[in-house]
């Protein structure tokens, strides 16, 4: 049972140590939401602007953290970022990541 968590999910993610490495995180809600509060030190990139984003994310050369309300517009961004070839992770909910690396 174990085994087959694992190929759909692959292992967990530390995500303190991809921030050691300098990450960035990116916050794809609206901009409303993000005001209403984030991870500290997020960017916030809105989902439907991500695409018009990635040369300059490309740019950085650093991991990026994907996180939203829920983990649904989050895994939707990663999959934006790894198909243009970024090394990107799913921190899913914003206040869940917040509490893994605080």
């Amino acid at each position: 049972m174990f085994s087959i968590l694992k190929s759909l999910f692959g292992k967990p993610v530390d995500f303190q140590s991809v921030l050691n490495r300098g990450a960035i995180i990116i916050d794809v809600r609206s901009n409303g939401e993000f005001k209403s509060g984030s991870v500290k030190g997020a960017r916030n990139i809105p989902l439907d602007q991500l695409s018009s984003k990635v040369s300059e994310l490309k740019k950085t050369g650093k991991p990026i953290i994907t996180v939203c309300r829920s983990g649904a517009r989050s895994g939707k961004a990663k999959s934006v970022l790894a198909n243009a070839g970024l090394e990107v992770y799913n921190g899913g909910p914003w206040i869940s990541l917040a509490s893994k690396i605080s």
